[in-house]
Parts: structure tokens; sequence; C-alpha cells
């Protein structure tokens, strides 16, 4: 118990500090959330939308997929975006392996579908007369479209902040396509587990106490918005 009890004093003691190390890995580590999370919504908002509303053969599988990736593992997206951005890889030539631009394109991978799954579900529960007001009024397939996603607003900000706190703290992607390089890849879950192999705990802490924050901060977010969401449905 002397350990953890002097590992958390000694990690408080660094936080204060503004250590250097620990400020860019947490900037790192801030940085391919935010980009990987901001390109999955690109992706991922419009995606649901177009699911949700549209009728065609294999919709259900199609979700059923859906679901299914959410429950992908780390390491099998790793491998896969490793295959291809090797240097032996497809995109090889890129030099993109061991970069913070890999890490956003399996993390991207990872958060594509559960933005859209829950895209769908969001905007799955707007009442249809939204829509159908908008086409009698002459909207233009886009603007229904926006109409439907501002009054799914709270759902999809939900879906967004659960996508960037699955990313934030995900480990098997940055550590495969990132390398843990220091001040260039390391992010705050490849740090714990590399001072953990190094038997160094302050560091470690600090970055769990960080972590852990980010977790609780977005967690707050996603249920403020998560019962916005449902004060609308009522």
């Amino acid at each position: 118990m002397d350990l953890l009890f002097d590992s958390v004093a000694s990690a408080f003691v660094l936080l204060w500090s503004f250590d250097r190390e620990l400020l860019e890995i947490v900037l790192v580590s801030l940085n391919v959330s935010f980009f990987a999370t901001l390109i999955a919504s690109i992706v991922g908002i419009p995606g649901g939308f177009v699911i949700a509303y549209s009728t065609f053969p294999g919709k259900r599988l199609v979700l059923t997929c859906l679901n299914t990736l959410l429950a992908l593992p780390t390491v099998v997206i790793g491998l896969l975006v490793y295959s291809f951005i090797s240097r032996k890889g497809l995109f090889g030539s890129f030099d993109l392996l061991y970069t913070q631009k890999a890490i956003i394109i399996g993390q991207v991978i990872l958060i594509v579908p559960v933005i859209m799954t829950l895209t769908i579900a969001a905007v799955s529960r707007i009442d249809d007369r939204y829509r159908m007001t908008a086409l009698t009024l002459g909207a233009d397939i886009y603007q229904m479209a926006w109409v439907v996603l501002r009054e799914a607003r709270y759902g999809i900000l939900a879906a967004v902040i659960a996508a960037f706190g699955r990313v934030i703290a995900e480990v098997g992607i940055s550590m495969m396509l990132g390398g843990n390089a220091k001040g260039f890849t390391r992010t705050m879950t490849t740090a714990m587990a590399l001072e953990y192999d190094k038997g160094e705990f302050v560091l470690a802490v600090a970055l769990g106490i960080t972590l852990m924050s980010l977790a609780f901060l977005i967690n707050m977010l996603f249920h403020f918005f998560q019962g916005r969401t449902e004060s609308e449905a009522v």
C-alpha cells in the first residue's frame, strides 16, 4: 500500500508542476483522438442518416454488421492497417507507419461504426412528421436532412462524445501503428504500459489520473446530452 500512496502523491506533484513530458503525452493523445473523431463524424453521421432513412435489400444485414463491428478488437484493426501501410504493404510508399496519421487511420476505423450506429438510433427516434412536414413545405433532401439532424442533435453529440471516449482510452492501435515514439506517437495509454514495464509507476499513475479525469468529463457530457435527448423525446 505504501507504494501505491507514494506513487499517487508523487503523481499529483508531477501534475501540479506541469511536467513537460507529461504534457507532451497528453497533447499527442488529444491530437490524434480529436482528428480521428472529427473524420469519423464526417463519415459516420451522414452514413448513419442515410442508412436510417433508406430502404434497401440487406439493410438488416448492414445493421447487424455495424453492431458486430462495435466489438471489433483494437489489435485486429492494428494488424489490418499495419498490413496495408507497412513497407511491403499496398500503401507502404506513403511512410505512414509509426506516425500519428497511422494512429488516426486506425482509430477512425474503430469508431466509425460507433458513430453510425448511435446516429441511426438517434435519428430513428425522431418523429417522422418532421421529415414529412419539411418535404411537404418544399424542402429538398438536404434541407430535410438538416431538419432531422437538428432535432437529433443531442443524440448525435452523445454519439461523438462516446466515440471520442473510445479512442482516447484505446491502446492496441496506438501501440501497433504508432510505435510509442517519445514526443511523436506516445499516447497516455501506451506511455502507461511502457512505464509499467519499466517499473516506474509515478508517470503511469499521473497519466492514469489524467485519463480517468478525461473519462469522467466525457461521461458527464455523454449523460448530459443523453438526458437532453430523452427529454426531447418526451
